[in-house]
């Protein structure tokens, strides 16, 4: 078999709807060093050519047959549909294109049955520019970037965060936090979304991102029950003072849950300054004694 039907194989066999260029490079140069695709030997000869040898000989008769289309919401080149693969929603493509982003928010919601609102924006989450860059280095050392020979990594595409705001004409709205969310991925599919714990605690940080405050409130006290253990898992090992206090009033008052756990957060509760059951809402002088918030529902 030859490189380029191995390749052609290869994409057919993906669970995703797109590739980077990134990634068919790092593809090409595993398919050509190792002279194997499964128990099949390849046909090849010879050292690695150029990037620029490898893309003409290898991807672009992809391009001219029509198994690969450069995707117009990216930059040119940098992203490419593969024709003919499953799962051509707008968050699989971010999933496929950032590898540390997931669904998240009102976008998680709506994936694990929380809301019945149909988000306009897709809300994905991936760390902080210099977080991510760290990842991506750790990424490209797993790839076998560092087996690359040294004329070849100053020509092979990088694993760079390409900026996105929109993918077929859905908007995209991405949360750049520190925290790094706990997540599942999605079998078969290149899809990853914020765990059911996550998603809540998510709620607490960025109501505005979740449909409002109100919004929040109404799935604490319709759905909190259904879910309580992995609620208060999530925020006892990662909420902080104020979405424990946040949590803990919404999860006694509206879904009316006693718990041992609850109880601990408001034995520490913080006393004083101007902490508010809605992040986004202004102060009111309606308060919880308990737990020390402003209950500030507009």
């Amino acid at each position: 078999m030859d490189l380029k039907a191995a390749l052609s194989r290869y994409l057919r066999e993906l669970d995703q709807p797109v590739i980077t260029d990134y990634d068919l490079s790092m593809l090409l140069f595993h398919l050509h060093s190792s002279k194997k695709y499964h128990s099949e030997t390849l046909d090849v000869s010879g050292p690695f050519p150029s990037w620029q040898e490898a893309y003409a000989t290898f991807i672009q008769p992809l391009i001219d047959l029509g198994i690969l289309i450069s995707h117009k919401d990216f930059s040119e080149g940098r992203v490419f549909t593969i024709i003919g693969n499953r799962y051509q929603e707008p968050a699989d493509i971010a999933c496929s294109v950032d590898p540390f982003a997931y669904l998240s928010h009102l976008s998680a919601m709506e994936y694990h049955g929380l809301t019945n609102r149909l988000p306009k924006l897709l809300f994905i989450s991936t760390p902080p520019p210099k977080e991510w860059s760290a990842f991506a280095k750790k990424k490209m050392e797993k790839d076998g970037w560092s087996l690359l020979p040294k004329n070849l990594t100053d020509q092979m595409p990088r694993l760079v965060n390409l900026p996105f705001d929109r993918i077929h004409k859905t908007q995209i709205t991405r949360y750049a936090s520190i925290h790094r969310g706990a997540f599942k991925s999605i079998e078969e599919r290149k899809l990853r979304v914020s765990t059911i714990g996550r998603t809540f605690l998510d709620m607490l940080r960025r109501p505005d991102y979740c449909g409002g405050m109100r919004h929040v409130v109404e799935i604490f006290g319709t759905l909190a029950d259904q879910y309580r253990q992995l609620i208060i898992n999530e925020l006892d090992r990662h909420g902080n003072a104020i979405e424990k206090a946040r949590a803990g009033y919404l999860l006694e008052e509206y879904a009316h849950i006693q718990d041992e756990k609850i109880n601990e957060w408001a034995e520490h509760v913080q006393r004083g300054g101007s902490r508010k059951l809605n992040p986004e809402g202004p102060f009111r002088e309606t308060y919880s004694k308990r737990w020390c918030l402003s209950l500030n529902l507009d």
